[in-house]
């Protein structure tokens, strides 16, 4: 008998708990979200602004402040703000306050690429950016790059390039020619670095390294045209005339 009444008194406290929960659960349904926080993850706060995230922030046709918390879908949400061509990752949910809160990290682009008229950045994972109205990448820009092998090889160069902070300062555009080396364009003067394949990186970086910090010192280095370094344990360097040309 005693454990019978053990039994129903623990019976009876279950559904005590049940009524509660869905009693609160239900309660806390149906008030209202009562406003949206959008947060940028430290430094991405570049292509996307609050007011482009809210308008992807849209259920049933409505924005969803104001709509009751049980009808809100934060799957759907979170798959919308994510499928934005901006957004690396998102995360979106509700607080107990009703709060609707997002949390973004945007796409960071590595070099912008010029191909037939068209432009747009590409990011490390190789993933192509539009062009934006409200922000420019100061990144390098790239021509010659077409296909999909050749955006995964210019991603290691980009890397090899990043770094070192000097060349990433240096190095303002890459081009692939058509035999398939790559040619820079730098930030202090009108010569070009003619780099070659993409072979022996770390070794032509620091032969270029050796021969700017010899060529910056005595202030030779305006005077070439093309510095060289495509060709093993040497570099070669073409000068301009007293008149600028090659």
């Amino acid at each position: 008998m005693k454990k019978v009444i053990i039994y129903l008194s623990f019976f009876l406290l279950l559904m005590f708990f049940g009524f509660l929960y869905g009693f609160t659960t239900g309660k806390n349904g149906s008030k209202k979200v009562k406003n949206t926080v959008v947060e940028f993850e430290a430094g991405d706060n570049n292509f996307l602004t609050h007011s482009i995230v809210d308008k992807l922030l849209i259920q049933n046709k409505e924005f969803v402040k104001n709509q009751p918390k049980r009808v809100v879908d934060l799957h759907f949400l979170e798959t919308n703000v994510l499928a934005n061509p901006y957004v690396e990752k998102a995360t979106v949910f509700l607080t107990v306050d009703g709060v609707l809160k997002t949390v973004i990290k945007q796409r960071k682009p590595i070099a912008r690429i010029v191909d037939k008229g068209k432009s747009f950045y590409v990011d490390k994972f190789g993933v192509k950016i539009p062009m934006s109205t409200n922000f420019s990448a100061r990144v390098p820009l790239v021509s010659g790059v077409r296909e999909s092998e050749d955006i995964k090889e210019l991603i290691a160069l980009i890397k090899a390039i990043e770094s070192n902070d000097f060349f990433s300062k240096e190095i303002i555009a890459i081009q692939k020619n058509a035999q398939k080396e790559y040619v820079f364009t730098v930030r202090s003067g009108d010569y070009k670095i003619l780099f070659g394949k993409l072979k022996d990186v770390d070794i032509k970086f620091k032969k270029l390294m050796a021969f700017y910090n010899k060529a910056l010192v005595d202030k030779t280095i305006k005077k070439y045209k093309i510095i060289n370094v495509k060709y093993h344990n040497q570099v070669v360097c073409t000068k301009q005339n007293q008149d600028g040309k090659q």
